[in-house]
């Protein structure tokens, strides 16, 4: 379903640029002129058909913000715009529940509209942890990350920080203040860095005193990057998003030097690097499943081998989608394989069997030919041993699949 974003302005040249980029952005905008004319829209739809709203400052009949309260009233997300520069202007929108505000200075400040409506959409996946011995000033900053969607966890100290970071692979992002029970939020850092890269997790830490010297011990000690209090919202804001999009760089010429030239999944020298990274944290559960298209051979003598190149796109296409949150990877060939961590064994092994009748129901159409395939999976949950015992566990299920009939999951 395409997201819909409800735009509120009364200002036709910023209602035409703020259409376009977001359309641009593969989503569905709602436009609408005045506070009257968005409540009549949204009331007839649903609200989840939303990703976020739009708004102006300053309406012809909502002169002091009465549209944003309406949007956050309506639990939307929402991004302020305003031709207004003033400091008590300012003031009074962070002081709302906003997402951020943008002023209408000039085309490049649209740039970052776009790239807000791109992480609220993409920051609904990734968990940012905040540590800090201080209830109050967690709460804080767990309450402005849930603004931008992200998924938000606590810690108040080290053993806590080191059990949810193992519990949870989507969390991307720490945020650690100096003041910790325990140790120090250097300390922590320290720690956190014998396991976790600067490549795969972001930390940014919060000195105790606005000293350049403690700021810099934090990123001596592994930090990316430092935050002073007290700060403002649209800095937290900021730096949040930096530090969260230079991961998803480096991970996008990452995913270019690994994917596999034809279906543009992972490929095995990938898989291996990540799986080995995810096993240093010992997670709490493992499975790991082959798949192998049945008969493929048929496919490509039949149908040539264009057409079974198409094939092994096409379900690569189904992997990527059915296995968006694991590791899945093109293991070479007609095969592919899929690692799960921390999910229990029952919900992996329903997983894969929704996977293998979607992959049966599917059928694909090349140069006017119908073509329909199935899937036989290899799948363990025993860990021991590691990754290549895991595999060569998988495998022996994945022959006594392919020796029983085919079109099955065969598990330990």
């Amino acid at each position: 379903m395409q997201r819909k974003v409800l735009i509120i302005d009364y200002d036709k040249s910023s209602m035409d640029l703020m259409r376009r980029l977001i359309t641009k952005a593969k989503l569905r905008p709602i436009c609408t002129t005045s506070l009257v004319e968005a409540k009549h829209v949204f009331s007839s739809s649903a609200p989840e058909e939303y990703l976020c709203a739009v708004v102006d400052f300053d309406l012809p009949d909502a002169k002091n913000g009465e549209a944003i309260d309406f949007a956050i009233a309506s639990f939307l997300p929402t991004i302020v715009v305003t031709a207004k520069d003033d400091e008590s202007t300012r003031t009074t929108i962070l002081e709302k529940r906003v997402v951020d505000y943008i002023p209408k200075e000039n085309t490049q400040v649209y740039d970052y509209l776009t790239r807000l409506l791109h992480r609220l959409g993409k920051n609904k996946k990734i968990g940012v942890l905040v540590v800090d011995n201080v209830r109050v000033s967690r709460q804080t900053m767990t309450a402005l990350l849930r603004r931008q969607n992200f998924i938000t966890f606590e810690a108040m100290d080290t053993k806590q920080s080191i059990d949810i970071l193992r519990s949870h692979s989507n969390i991307r992002l720490v945020i650690v203040d100096e003041n910790i029970s325990g140790i120090t939020g250097i300390q922590l850092v320290s720690e956190l860095r014998k396991t976790y890269g600067k490549e795969d997790l972001a930390i940014i830490g919060i000195p105790s005193n606005a000293t350049s010297g403690l700021s810099a011990r934090f990123i001596k000690s592994g930090a990316n990057d430092y935050l002073h209090r007290p700060y403002c919202h649209e800095e937290f804001f900021c730096r949040i998003m930096q530090n969260v999009e230079r991961l998803e760089n480096i991970e996008t010429i990452r995913r270019v030097a690994n994917s596999d030239y034809l279906t543009g999944l992972p490929n095995r020298r990938h898989f291996f690097t990540c799986v080995t990274a995810v096993q240093k944290v010992t997670p709490k559960s493992q499975s790991l499943a082959i798949i192998d298209i049945d008969h493929f051979k048929n496919i490509n003598d039949t149908y040539g081998h264009d057409c079974g190149d198409y094939t092994l796109k096409e379900l690569a296409k189904l992997v990527a989608e059915f296995f968006e949150d694991h590791i899945a990877a093109r293991f070479g060939g007609e095969e592919f394989c899929v690692y799960f961590s921390n999910m229990v064994a029952a919900e992996v092994m329903h997983i894969m069997e929704d996977f293998r009748q979607a992959i049966g129901n599917k059928v694909l159409t090349f140069e006017k030919q119908s073509i329909s395939c199935t899937v036989s999976i290899g799948l363990t949950h025993k860990s021991k041993g590691g990754i290549n015992a895991m595999i060569r566990l998988a495998d022996e299920h994945l022959y006594s699949a392919k020796n029983s009939g085919r079109n099955q999951v065969v598990t330990d």
